[in-house]
């Protein structure tokens, strides 16, 4: 059994970090073999651009460095996100991987009658969004459904991959020095 961990955050030392390594080591302990992609370390240009609509179109074929992060998610069983909530979704880096990544054709496609094929379902998805505002703003404001409506249902379940945890940390209410073992022990439950 395969983990990748999808980890999008500008600075080296973070809770972001801190979150995903211990989520590597969980599986690792759990005896799965993990891979970490650090979107930004690693230097992911996130813009959909004309060979990526082009690829979209059939007019030519998948460039090669989205071709390289599906194979990832091919080998994977787990596809683990990790991110800071910015503006109540995730980071433009991390918007973009998808947006190229999740492409028709791999991640889905339209079938004769128009219909939708969903073709990532063998994939379990866990999503661990890290924020800086409280619970209470997020019931208050409804972007906690909306998060859900957007990333879960509307990525997710639209390729047929579904999403076994869906969390939200609390940056207001938590105890930050202990999410990371937390969320790594919430995460591993549904690895074993």
């Amino acid at each position: 059994m395969h983990i990748l961990v999808v980890m999008a955050h500008p600075a080296g030392p973070s809770l972001t970090h801190s979150v995903a390594s211990a989520i590597v080591d969980t599986g690792a302990a759990l005896g799965y073999t993990v891979e970490l992609v650090d979107l930004v370390a690693e230097d992911f240009d996130p813009v959909f651009g004309p060979a990526d609509h082009a690829a979209f179109t059939a007019a030519a074929s998948t460039p090669p460095d989205v071709r390289r992060e599906q194979q990832r998610i091919d080998r994977a069983d787990h596809l683990i996100f990790v991110h800071p909530v910015y503006w109540w979704s995730m980071p433009a880096v991390l918007k973009g991987w998808i947006d190229r990544v999740f492409v028709s054709g791999w991640a889905f496609e339209e079938d004769a009658d128009g219909g939708i094929v969903k073709k990532l379902g063998r994939l379990n998805v866990h999503l661990i969004a890290l924020a800086g505002a409280g619970a209470a703003t997020y019931a208050r404001y409804g972007y906690r459904d909306a998060m859900r409506a957007q990333i879960d249902h509307g990525i997710f379940n639209f390729c047929g991959a579904p999403v076994v945890t869906s969390e939200l940390i609390d940056g207001q209410t938590e105890d930050l020095a202990s999410v990371p073992s937390r969320v790594a022990s919430l995460v591993g439950c549904h690895l074993a």
